[in-house]
């Protein structure tokens, strides 16, 4: 099968120097492209700024920010039979870059957002993706019900949730434990390395 995986933060700017970002490393959507090569699927890994190795025989696009990441889903989702959205998108980006460097004058600035778009609720209806949707919840409370509203709202397959306020998973973590969550359903998987992971999550990917 042709599998899409998008991988690691994005970096939005604020002036040539600054940019928001976010904690993930991108580890578990790598990993999950290592996974899906090895068992002889044929992968694309769309990425923000990550230090991971690009794993051996996957495809490759980098991107830097979250209108950069949307694009290149856009033209490249439609050639695949499963979207798997493992990437820690921004949701907010500045309404304005400053040209130039902020230089340090006063005491307090004011930084205006805008929401970027959203990639995962546009895989349907936007961008016409009709195979296995798979995406990310990484919650601080209210794990399954906010994954459960994901899922529904944004037409997924699956949601794979996981609790990010735990510090022994999940960011900066070797270790993951998630939740499956379906549309109607969920299971807790165990607690191990997001490399072992990413195999079980692929076989079940499989079999959606």
């Amino acid at each position: 099968m042709k599998i899409l995986i998008t991988a690691g933060p994005t970096r939005e700017s604020i002036d040539p120097v600054r940019y928001l970002t976010n904690r993930s490393s991108g580890k578990m959507g790598y990993a999950f492209a290592a996974a899906a090569a090895k068992r002889g699927h044929s992968v694309l890994l769309i990425s923000g700024p990550t230090s991971i190795e690009i794993p051996e025989g996957v495809d490759f696009i980098p991107i830097e920010n979250a209108a950069e990441m949307y694009q290149a889903v856009a033209s490249q989702i439609s050639r695949h039979d499963i979207a798997i959205f493992a990437a820690a998108v921004a949701d907010y980006t500045p309404s304005k870059i400053a040209e130039q460097k902020i230089k340090k004058a006063e005491n307090e600035i004011t930084l205006t957002l805008k929401q970027t778009k959203d990639i995962l609720g546009s895989a349907r209806d936007i961008m016409g993706f009709k195979g296995t949707l798979v995406g990310f919840a990484a919650e601080t409370e209210n794990l399954l019900e906010n994954a459960r509203a994901k899922c529904l709202k944004k037409r997924c397959d699956l949601i794979i949730a996981n609790d990010i306020s735990r510090s022994d998973i999940g960011f900066d973590s070797p270790e993951n434990e998630v939740t499956l969550v379906y549309p109607d359903n969920s299971k807790t998987l165990p607690q191990e390395s997001k490399e072992h992971l990413a195999f079980h999550l692929i076989e079940i990917i499989e079999d959606l």
